[in-house]
């Protein structure tokens, strides 16, 4: 990382920060910061926005970037639905819409209707294309380290291998980044600043299936392939039911969206209850995030059935949690994905209870769990924040921030250490 992404990163997480804010945080030399920010300031991408309240010498002149400067978009494509944002550079939200999923529809079909769309989203916002720049494309795991959905959920059997980001980069004309949708969910807390100081952390991400993404001393963890997270393939039980992945006892086969589903339609007065078909398959013309969101609605009007599958559900989330927050030593976990979106509720305290109670280091330190407040548009904007990401703040994930370097040279590459 240069030293001016580093001097990018501080700003953006500040807010509003003086050149000494500045140089206090990386530990820089006052000449080299005040050449970044000039060279900044040059290239439009940060403002000089007043001046803090003066402690008896002269007021410093607060910085900010421009959020005006850049602007990316971030699309989460799913079998139940594909959302799109348009975001600046700080992560705010300035265009925004839901379209079908891919449904049965052959993926060179779906990727020529998401350029219209993208299209379309980016002139209704009165955006000039010459400042995206780029799109990030999330997607439920796993992904292959080059390209493609090698190992695919099965609503979307019929998108294994193939090279989802270079085609839509071809229709759009954009650099395109392609990402696990709960990791960049993960990110996109982070970059907007909705998880606070928290430099290390994670997000459960419940959407068709359950996963999770790691922030891992302020940049994304994503292991060897781009699947680092997946807690919805943590086993829970040896003889459990077979998941889709192959395995058996897989928290998401236990507990994910479709098997919740899969309990209430069994329960007549449930599935009643929620608006299902009971007992058999599901309706052909519904998506396994509909169908748990009825049993959620059910739950919230007071249904004792449909809260009781939900609080099971939430329990065996809560092993997995508690598994990884042991792993990482956690203080923080949000939780997150168009399925939080209508039944956090239920899962957040039984998630904090489990923490609370069992969690390993808990008489040194407690973990938080909290709710995103935009979890239904979490991943696409994480999907946003990947891209600016990937242009401002390049290596981020490898380093730690702040650093404080006396030498005014570059910071260290992605992957030294420091002692």
């Amino acid at each position: 990382m240069s030293t001016q992404a580093a001097v990018i990163d501080v700003i953006r997480a500040a807010g509003t920060i003086s050149r000494a804010g500045i140089i206090e945080e990386t530990g820089l030399t006052g000449a080299t910061i005040s050449t970044i920010v000039r060279r900044l300031i040059d290239d439009g991408l940060v403002l000089e926005t007043g001046r803090a309240e003066s402690t008896g010498g002269k007021p410093r002149v607060l910085l900010q970037l421009n959020h005006a400067a850049r602007f990316a978009v971030g699309v989460h494509l799913d079998h139940s639905g594909i959302v799109y944002v348009l975001t600046t550079i700080g992560g705010a939200v300035v265009g925004r819409m839901s379209r079908a999923g891919v449904g049965v529809a052959d993926p060179p079909v779906v990727v020529e209707r998401m350029a219209r769309e993208v299209a379309a989203l980016i002139q209704s916002a009165g955006v000039d294309p010459s400042r995206i720049s780029g799109l990030g494309l999330v997607s439920p795991g796993p992904l292959t380290p080059t390209s493609g959905m090698r190992l695919t959920p099965p609503a979307m059997a019929h998108w294994e291998d193939f090279p989802l980001d270079r085609a839509l980069e071809e229709a759009l004309g954009l650099p395109v980044l392609l990402d696990n949708d709960a990791t960049a969910a993960a990110l996109g807390e982070h970059w907007t600043g909705r998880a606070g100081t928290s430099a290390t952390f994670a997000a459960i991400y419940i959407g068709t299936g359950l996963g999770a993404g790691l922030i891992v001393n302020g940049g994304a963890y994503e292991g060897i392939s781009g699947n680092a997270g997946e807690i919805g393939h943590i086993c829970l039980d040896l003889n459990g039911p077979l998941c889709w992945c192959g395995a058996r006892g897989c928290t998401e086969a236990i507990a994910g969206p479709a098997a919740v589903v899969a309990a209430a339609r069994a329960d007549a007065r449930i599935a009643e209850a929620a608006g299902l078909r009971p007992g058999g398959e599901s309706d052909r013309r519904s998506t396994v995030a509909a169908e748990f969101a009825a049993v959620a609605r059910a739950a919230l009007r007071g249904d004792d059935g449909a809260r009781g599958l939900l609080e099971s559900s939430a329990r065996y989330v809560a092993v997995a949690a508690r598994t990884l927050a042991n792993v990482l030593d956690l203080d923080l976990i949000v939780l997150t994905g168009p399925s939080m979106a209508i039944a956090g509720s239920f899962y957040l305290p039984v998630v904090q209870d489990e923490l609370d109670r069992l969690f390993f280091p808990r008489s040194t330190h407690g973990v938080l769990v909290r709710l995103s407040p935009v979890a239904t548009t979490a991943a696409a904007v994480g999907a946003a924040a990947m891209v600016l990401q990937s242009e401002l703040v390049p290596q981020r994930r490898n380093l730690r921030l702040p650093i404080r370097f006396a030498d005014v040279g570059d910071l260290p590459a992605a992957g030294a250490t420091n002692s």
